[in-house]
């Protein structure tokens, strides 16, 4: 799976929330204003590029960026070692989106992290599991990640539904430091706002064999990438720091879009963080 942002993505992001004009990337760059307007249309940086001092201006780190220029992506994740969690990715409006189900194999009880944008493949995969479909937990309520809320909650009418957002039913709004129940799977959240304002990142633990612990981020954080955040970019940061990145670096990151990563490899590899 491709990454979430392509480098132009990242520009763009950071050029917009840090309020910097094209003239004064390019130079930083050290290109002309069309071929950095190029770099920003096609992700494909133009030979020369000088990545750190674009880096700084941009408040990016300028060798990971040029990193992923040279084809950085995350190392493939087996996820037969979290029994059990399965991606489930649609597709709309020019974009894919990634939903999380999760179950107790025992049990069978289960919840599901966001919607995505049909509800057909996750009910597929209810009922060919038996599962007792139990949580539906909303990290943000950004359309791609809630499109199929109703006809999942149709369908089935006995779940019940925790967001972050004021602007839903009292009893479905997430109450802080609860924590939740799927069997033996554990599931606590905090809030990660920035790039949305009711972001939450939920972390799932109490996997069989000792299985590191799965955070779901919604958009707070992609392989490589954030969220954008605009005029939010100070909070958005600080929240993946201290709520996502002081997990275990082996803890396992679902990102709303794009491919799986872990703790480790972002903080390692991700340009976003100085």
């Amino acid at each position: 799976m491709n990454l979430e942002d392509s480098l132009g993505d990242i520009l763009r992001k950071a050029r917009t929330s840090t309020h910097t004009s094209p003239e004064a990337a390019a130079a930083a760059a050290g290109l002309s204003v069309d071929a950095y307007a190029e770099f920003e249309r096609t992700g494909t940086p133009p030979s020369g590029t000088q990545f750190g001092p674009l880096g700084d201006l941009l408040t990016l780190n300028g060798p990971r960026l040029e990193a992923q220029s040279r084809g950085w992506r995350p190392q493939p994740v087996d996820l037969s070692q979290w029994q059990r969690l399965e991606v489930i990715t649609t597709a709309g409006e020019d974009m894919t989106v990634n939903a999380f189900l999760i179950w107790d194999p025992v049990s069978r009880q289960a919840a599901l992290f966001d919607t995505g944008f049909t509800a057909g493949p996750i009910q597929e995969r209810i009922q060919a599991e038996g599962l007792r479909f139990e949580y539906l937990f909303i990290t943000h309520s950004h359309y791609d990640h809630v499109m199929a809320l109703g006809e999942l909650r149709r369908l089935n009418p006995a779940v019940r539904v925790r967001s972050g957002s004021t602007q839903v039913p009292v009893e479905q709004r997430l109450v802080p430091d609860s924590q939740f129940e799927v069997g033996s799977l554990k599931v606590t959240h905090r809030p990660t706002p920035g790039h949305a304002v009711d972001g939450v990142t939920y972390r799932i633990t109490g996997w069989a064999g000792g299985a590191p612990p799965v955070v779901v981020v919604g958009d707070a954080l992609f392989a490589g990438s954030i969220g954008g955040a605009r005029d939010q970019l100070p909070l958005a940061r600080d929240r993946v720091w201290g709520e996502i990145f002081v997990q275990p670096d082996a803890t396992l990151v679902c990102p709303g879009h794009g491919p799986l990563t872990t703790v480790g490899q972002e903080k390692a590899n991700n340009p976003w963080f100085l």
